[in-house]
């Protein structure tokens, strides 16, 4: 018997004040007798649910009592049903949110309500292309963290074909709109960005958790890593004006400004993992920014120009 079936057999009785076995067994879409067995069950636990036999019967709430399941602030309904309520379009999404205003106090109903109209999410990019994650590899995973299942995972690096690997799902980590996997490995703990997911299987063994394990504390030394290598390299450089607010737009925090210079020109820092990497970002605004140094960032800016210059050199402006 399941603890939330029993929990929506409740909410649904609360609200209506009466009900049948046929239309609680509709409502649920179970069989009648297992609507039957989960209102004696109620019933047996000490909820004071009692039935009534005859033309008008069904069952009820005893002197019509209410039980609040939430306990739940106005501040702190709003701040959940605006969290979720964007994301609502997921039919499993749909139903916990109605279950959930169901349980609130009338007085705060209509604020969960207004607050699951207040946003939306897009799924797609500006090239209307979907961004999101296949949402049965997103619920596999989830489910394969919370029961602690290893899994055998498909997926493709980045300009690699698809591979399969088998490892012990620990977390679920969302920065910046892109969810990712924190697994373990034969080769340690790893992050996988599940938009590069191509399948999951579980294996149905259980999953092999570190000693005092925190994913909070993992993710930060995981990501910190490769955020630190996102910053190997530092060119100093000048931008003119109508290039500066394109440049942060672009790089965002890896661009430091520095003061104005005499010829109204400004001075940044900007990071990047490569010098190669970093001349390719930069070389998008042309003229509009000079790199001063290093040298290297300045060597591939120039033999950037010089492949451009011999393909399109015969092209007429």
């Amino acid at each position: 018997m399941r603890a939330d079936r029993l929990v929506a057999t409740l909410l649904f009785l609360q609200e209506r004040g009466r009900v049948t076995v046929p239309e609680v067994a509709a409502e649920l879409e179970v069989s009648e007798r297992t609507a039957r067995r989960d209102l004696e069950a109620l019933a047996a636990a000490g909820i004071p649910v009692y039935s009534q036999r005859g033309r008008g019967g069904g069952w009820s709430l005893v002197g019509g009592a209410r039980t609040n399941l939430t306990g739940l602030t106005a501040d702190e309904t709003r701040a959940l049903f605006l969290a979720t309520g964007s994301l609502s379009a997921t039919p499993a999404l749909r139903t916990t949110l109605r279950k959930l205003v169901r349980a609130l106090p009338p007085t705060l109903q209509e604020q969960a309500r207004a607050a699951t109209r207040a946003g939306v999410v897009d799924a797609t990019d500006w090239a209307r292309h979907a961004v999101t994650v296949d949402g049965a590899h997103r619920s596999v995973l989830q489910s394969a963290v919370v029961d602690g299942i290893r899994v055998r995972l498909g997926y493709a690096g980045v300009g690699k074909p698809a591979g399969e690997r088998t490892v012990d799902p620990l977390g679920l980590v969302a920065k910046a709109g892109v969810d990712y996997l924190v697994a373990g490995t034969d080769q340690g703990l790893r992050t996988f960005r599940l938009s590069r997911v191509t399948s999951v299987e579980p294996t149905g063994e259980p999953v092999i958790r570190p000693p005092g394990f925190d994913l909070a504390t993992v993710w930060e030394d995981l990501s910190g890593a490769f955020q630190d290598g996102m910053h190997a390299v530092t060119a100093r450089a000048r931008v003119h004006p109508d290039a500066l607010d394109l440049l942060q737009r672009f790089l965002g925090g890896r661009v430091r400004v520095g003061g104005p210079l005499p010829d109204g020109w400004t001075e940044v820092w900007v990071d990047g993992p490569a010098a190669k990497a970093l001349a390719g970002h930069l070389a998008g605004l042309g003229a509009r920014v000079e790199v001063l140094e290093p040298p290297e960032v300045r060597q591939w800016l120039a033999r950037i120009g010089a492949e451009l210059t011999g393909m399109y050199a015969g092209d007429d402006l």
